[in-house]
Formats: C-alpha cells, structure tokens, sequence
C-alpha cells in the first residue's frame, strides 16, 4: 500500500493541476467572474482534498481485502472514479448553490459538469501517477 507520504503527494499535485485547469475553463464555460468560480474551485478542491485521502484509504483497504492487492484494473479504475464523484457532488452542490447565488438546478448542472471533468482527470491522473510512482509489492514471506 502506499505510504502517508505518498498519499499526501498525490492529493496535492492532484488538485494543484486540477485547479489550474478547471478555473479559468469554469469561468469561461459558466460565464461567471474568475474570482466567483475562483473560489468554488478552490473550497471544493479543499474538501475533495480530505476526501481523497480518506476515500484512496477506504478504497485500498478494501481491494486489499476483497482481492488481495491494490492494483487497480480498467473497470476498478472506472469504479473508484465514479464512486469517488458522486459523494463529492452530493456535498458541494449546496455550497455551489449558496455562494454563487443560484438555484440547486444551475448548482447541479455546474456540479454535474465539474464532475464530468475530474471523473476524466481522476482517471488519467491516478493512471499515470500509478505509472510514475508505483505502488510498491509487499515483502513476500519465505
């Protein structure tokens, strides 16, 4: 399994890249200030940050479990992503609704398409961070 460390490093970059993507291109798609969506990234980056390292946790220690290892493959990949949106949406989309002044509907559809983003970037980055820091194999026992 990955280290705190590790798992530290990874939700980190993830949002650093994340942010510098999805804010300008929010502001521009939802024709909102860049300092308005500027900060919905940003408080919903933070949460998703915590989140991340607690659901990555829960997640491998559930592989672990159900199939012995923690490597993931296409649709387990496709799984964590999924599941890991859709409790992001359920707790941002009143926060989104609130802040920007908008109706749960404007706030679910932003939601919905901030979703549609990092469930694309959640897949692509998690692959190739597998790739550039692998998980390590545990010691086999003689």
């Amino acid at each position: 399994m990955r280290s705190t460390a590790d798992r530290i490093r990874h939700a980190i970059s993830f949002e650093i890249l994340a942010l510098l993507i999805v804010t300008p291109m929010g502001a521009w798609l939802f024709d909102k200030p860049l300092h308005e969506i500027g900060v919905v990234t940003v408080v919903s980056a933070s949460i998703a940050t915590g989140w991340n390292y607690l659901y990555n946790l829960g997640f491998d220690h559930a592989l672990r479990r159900l199939r012995g290892t923690v490597r993931k493959t296409v649709p387990i990949r496709v799984l964590h992503a999924v599941t890991f949106e859709i409790g992001l949406l359920f707790v941002l989309m009143p926060f989104i609704a609130w802040y920007l002044g908008i109706s749960l509907m404007e706030a679910f559809l932003i939601d919905v398409s901030f979703a549609l983003f990092y469930l694309i970037y959640a897949f692509a980055f998690n692959w190739i961070y597998d790739v550039i820091f692998p998980v390590p194999e545990p010691a086999r026992q003689s």
